[in-house]
């Protein structure tokens, strides 16, 4: 499974990634993704994100069983700790 949250995202680019994800709620996607469908997708959202963030939570074997990769100024920060994926929230 994969899950994509995008931040200040383009509706254009939204719509293109809902073909092959489902949008349960805005920003937030998912599906079952070949890794190169998923790859792709993510670059396509790098590209097209026009200053917005995004986070990519994907399968992978770790002690986990997934992985994580951001880009942009996203509103939490994913954190690996001694291969644990933590999140830091910003503290006002």
């Amino acid at each position: 499974m994969v899950v994509l949250m995008l931040e200040r995202a383009p509706a254009g680019l939204r719509g293109e990634i809902s073909r092959w994800m489902i949008e349960p709620r805005t920003g937030v996607f998912v599906g079952n993704l070949s890794a190169m469908v998923r790859d792709k997708l993510w670059e396509k959202a790098q590209k097209s994100a026009k200053g917005g963030a995004g986070m990519l939570l994907y399968n992978c074997k770790t002690e986990q069983g997934f992985g994580v990769r951001t880009f942009g100024d996203i509103s939490r920060e994913p954190v690996n700790v001694e291969g644990l994926w933590l999140v830091r929230t910003a503290t006002s």
